[in-house]
């Protein structure tokens, strides 16, 4: 049956096993493995791969390689080409704080912290969110339809990297942070019985959730959110 080379790009070659990490792999092909098996069986998840070629055309994941192929695996393109705009995530258990981060600046976001993998990927499937994780075995799910690796090990790396992979549109102040629903101006005198007199002193401008009825004032997150968003927009 034979060999193949497999050239990996640079921002894909963490997936691969530490010995393989150069990026250069040789595969014993069987006859029957596809090249998104052999891609997968390597640590690297489909999704997380943009065009393939096989000595320099290019060929689909269900190709089968060829005795002596030179094989390149490129990373997805960033921006990338997305099938609904604008994108629409829900985020797996382990990524709360980046789910936060992203109702701060408006992107609708999903999340909840007590739901198993089965069910996240028929809520990212029928609501067509792009499930977001860190997990590999997730996005090897033949069933998902659309999932990406959140690179970074603290929020911010992982909030930067999600912003320049999608590009979402930016909504500050629009979004609930405990529930993602939006955001409605609502006026201060319709609401002053519900405030701490030292929050009715200090603050003019309110806005509550329309699903949980979460009370907002320009001032709680406001310097955070606003550096928050600069920070976005130089990417």
């Amino acid at each position: 049956m034979g060999d193949a080379l497999l050239e990996f790009a640079a921002g894909l070659r963490f997936f691969l096993p530490p010995a393989s990490r150069n990026g250069t792999v040789s595969v014993v092909l069987d006859g029957t493995s596809s090249l998104g098996h052999l891609v997968q069986s390597l640590g690297v998840p489909l999704p997380e791969v943009g065009e393939l070629t096989a000595d320099g055309r290019a060929v689909p994941p269900s190709y089968r390689p060829r005795d002596g192929d030179l094989v390149r695996v490129s990373a997805v393109r960033r921006p990338q080409a997305l099938p609904i705009t604008p994108p629409r995530f829900t985020l797996d258990v382990h990524l709360g704080t980046l789910a936060r981060r992203l109702r701060l600046v408006g992107v609708d976001t999903d999340y909840h912290n007590d739901i198993d993998d089965d069910a996240l990927i028929d809520l990212a499937n029928r609501e067509k969110r792009i499930l977001l994780t860190q997990d590999r075995g997730l996005l090897r799910r033949r069933k998902l339809w659309f999932g990406a690796y959140v690179r970074g090990t603290d929020p911010d790396e992982q909030f930067g990297d999600v912003l320049d992979r999608f590009a979402p549109p930016l909504a500050p102040w629009s979004r609930c942070t405990a529930c993602n629903g939006p955001l409605a101006p609502v006026g201060k005198e319709t609401i002053e019985h519900l405030l701490e007199p030292g929050t009715r002193r200090s603050y003019d401008d309110y806005a509550r959730c329309e699903a949980c009825g979460h009370l907002y004032w320009k001032g709680a997150h406001h310097d955070r959110l606003a550096a928050i968003v600069e920070a976005a927009r130089r990417l």
